[in-house]
């Protein structure tokens, strides 16, 4: 079962949406990518989001793209939410490892105050990096 990565995302600053990187993102085992502001030694190094919730999102009017939600990886190909902890994924020739799926909200966020919903905290995965490497637009994505 795989799919295909349809962006990669980061921010320096938590709480605000991600920036779409153009080119490869690096990914450091034991703490996640370089440059993002969620890196660091706990469960949520990462975090992943299904393309094709985005767009059954927008259908509603939401218009919004890749790293909106905060999320790091987009992938296409894949129901995320149906994957349980400890499923591994293989992204290019990176490892990572489901701890997380979906999150809790304590505050709403803009997109939520925008139009009433918000998809990250019930479709979205978070994830620790078991082996380092590289990630871009492209890429395959595999359930291990």
């Amino acid at each position: 079962m795989g799919g295909m990565v349809m962006a990669v995302c980061i921010s320096s600053v938590r709480g605000v949406k991600k920036q779409e990187v153009p080119g490869r993102i690096r990914i450091v085992a034991g703490y996640g990518i370089e440059g993002d502001a969620h890196g660091g030694n706990w469960h949520r190094q990462i975090s992943l989001l299904s393309y094709e919730k985005i767009v059954a999102f927008n259908c509603c009017g939401a218009a919004v793209g890749p790293g909106d939600f905060g999320e790091n990886i987009v992938v296409s190909g894949l129901d995320l939410r149906t994957l349980p902890v400890g499923t591994r994924l293989r992204l290019s020739n990176t490892l990572l490892e489901v701890t997380q799926i979906g999150k809790d909200c304590h505050n709403h966020c803009t997109i939520y105050q925008r139009v009433g919903d918000c998809i990250m905290p019930r479709e979205g995965i978070f994830a620790k990096v078991i082996e380092a490497g590289t990630v871009a637009k492209g890429d395959s994505i595999e359930v291990i």
